[in-house]
């Protein structure tokens, strides 16, 4: 799915979404807690404005094979890093500027990138604090990655799933990753995917409206 047909989808997956926003019917405390502090969160970083520079300094030297997230999702990127305080950030994926918002939320967290498998390289025993999988187009990718990263989870950690409503294929994987059975709480947000692997809360399902 292109660029522009995601963005004409928007308005119609808000709509179908429209019950699920800001928490509504939500009854876990820790559940509510990170859709209205985290998802909703309107405070205005003061590195937002850093990271717009930042972002216009390196468009020259992108090629055509960048990544595109919006600024709302590389915000929200943003944020769920500085709630997790991550020891170490995977950024699997294609290149894009959702690499600067992961470095400045955390830094003193380690950062790996990795476009393709060859590039994933972990340090024995060190376990995946925080893992964002960006290539929606490529499943078998960001499959296999999930597959090797879970086995690297602890209590503490999360990882964000680009595009989870985007595509059959990201939808049907999105499922197999929900029903993983060391994933415990999970979000729905269409653009991204949030799963935490702390089991001590139950295991639960949430849709969340984000699309706007």
């Amino acid at each position: 799915m292109n660029r522009l047909l995601l963005r004409c989808m928007h308005p119609f997956v808000w709509l179908l979404r429209f019950r699920h926003r800001r928490g509504y019917g939500v009854h876990s405390p820790f559940a509510f807690d990170f859709i209205t502090d985290v998802v909703y969160q309107r405070l205005p970083y003061y590195k937002y404005r850093e990271l717009i520079l930042l972002e216009r300094a390196q468009a020259p030297a992108r090629g055509r094979d960048w990544g595109y997230e919006s600024r709302k999702v590389k915000r929200l990127l943003f944020r769920i890093v500085n709630y997790c305080r991550p020891q170490l950030i995977v950024d699997a994926g294609r290149l894009s500027a959702s690499a600067l918002y992961l470095k400045a939320a955390c830094t003193g967290a380690e950062y790996t990138p990795a476009a393709d498998l060859s590039m994933l390289f972990l340090e024995p025993d060190v376990p995946v604090d925080f893992l964002y999988l960006h290539d929606y187009r490529r499943p078998e990718f960001v499959e296999e990655v999930f597959r090797l990263c879970a086995t690297r989870t602890t209590q503490r950690s999360v990882f964000v799933v680009e595009g989870v409503g985007y595509t059959r294929a990201m939808r049907h994987l999105w499922r197999r990753m929900q029903r993983d059975e060391r994933v415990g709480v999970t979000f729905d947000l269409y653009d991204l995917g949030i799963l935490f692997f702390d089991r001590t809360k139950n295991k639960q399902h949430y849709v969340v409206n984000f699309g706007l």
